[in-house]
């Protein structure tokens, strides 16, 4: 399938190949992993599809490396030696005719991967499954362990550790204590204790795919958490309601569309206005969002799709990574082990399980 995607692209745009630096990219066409340098953009390697053959170009530090332990033995490797030039350098050198990258090469023309990344493929939907699942395993195992007098950096520290046992990478890991939860949307940990409730947020990487999702654990919780967290469950499950939705539709939904149900599930928990304090999620995959919702956002609406959506409620937040099908829903962050609640779609005949406050009280 990604073979017929890139066909398509290349006859579209009459071009001889199409390249691919940035690690996310690379990773969904070769399954292997080109970094080293996480700090960087564009890997150590680039990937060039010209209709034919998948060809890798990557310096000789790299190559034997990358054969060995990152790429399927039908790809073919070019190597360049480290010190006589880039790696932009060396695939324009390699390319043939008129070609396109998604990182800077000297006569190519930019491709944006996001379209061609979506829908998901049934291996891309296959891996996912267990990425999700090891990252809910991850932070649910940290959250059980909490105690009030942690701290969110702690917490934090705790969350990247599990995670990187599991052989899963930790671009997010946010720790909200009931204080800072309260006072800021994106919590990132400090060293303060966490009190009486946190919440704990990451977005995990693992071979290209991405899965995000938020837990809850109460120690001692205030009057309103309860509140707030059935509101924002609520908003989340609409928005995967109306995703199905706009999917579905002969005439393609949007993200503005999605984002629509979304306001209007605001407003009817009694929190009209809150969707301005915080964004709201959109698709995941082989980017933590490959798109963000917005009220004008006019990106196509695909299944079957991963999203995770993530609205807040001043000190509340929902948030899994779900499979969303034409025809059902599939919790791609989940375990079976951490409690839920049955919670209703704003104006859609949609019930979903989603993750209750965990009361560490009564585990």
């Amino acid at each position: 399938m990604r073979e017929d995607r890139l066909d398509a692209y290349l006859e579209s745009n009459d071009l001889d190949s199409v390249w691919f630096a940035r690690p996310n990219s690379f990773a969904w066409l070769t399954g292997g992993n080109n970094v080293v340098d996480r700090a960087g953009d564009i890997g150590v390697a680039a990937a060039g599809y010209n209709g034919e053959d998948l060809v890798v170009v990557t310096d000789d530090i790299e190559a034997e490396r990358l054969r060995e332990e990152e790429l399927a033995e039908d790809v073919t490797v070019i190597e360049f030696e480290w010190h006589t030039g880039s790696l932009a350098e060396a695939v324009a050198a390699e390319a043939d005719g008129s070609a396109a990258a998604d990182f800077e090469v000297p006569g190519f023309s930019s491709v944006d991967a996001r379209e061609l990344r979506q829908p998901l493929t049934e291996s891309d939907i296959d891996a996912y499954r267990n990425l999700g699942r090891e990252t809910a395993a991850a932070i649910e195992s940290v959250a059980r362990e909490l105690q009030p007098d942690d701290t969110e950096r702690e917490a934090a520290a705790a969350l990247r550790v599990a995670l990187s046992a599991r052989g899963i990478e930790a671009p997010v890991a946010l720790v909200g204590g009931s204080e800072r939860a309260q006072q800021y949307r994106h919590y990132t940990p400090q060293p303060v204790e966490l009190g009486e409730y946190a919440l704990l947020s990451v977005t995990a990487e693992k071979a290209g795919l991405h899965a995000s999702c938020t837990r809850a654990v109460a120690f001692d919780p205030p009057e309103w958490l309860e509140e707030r967290h059935d509101a924002a469950m609520t908003v989340e499950t609409t928005a995967l309601a109306a995703t199905q939705a706009a999917g579905n539709r002969a005439e393609e939904g949007t993200a503005g569309d999605v984002f629509a149900a979304i306001q209007d599930a605001y407003a009817a928990m009694g929190h009209e206005g809150e969707w301005r304090e915080h964004h709201q999620g959109g698709a995941a995959g082989f980017a933590g969002r490959e798109w963000i919702a917005t009220p004008n956002n006019d990106a196509p609406v695909h299944t079957p799709m991963a999203y995770a959506w993530n609205p807040t409620v001043q000190g509340a937040k929902s948030e899994d990574t779900v499979l969303v099908t034409g025809d059902g829903f599939e919790v791609l962050t989940d375990t079976g082990r951490w409690p839920t609640i049955e919670v209703d779609a704003h104006g859609y005949g949609v019930t979903l399980e989603r993750p209750a406050i965990l009361n560490s009280n009564e585990e």
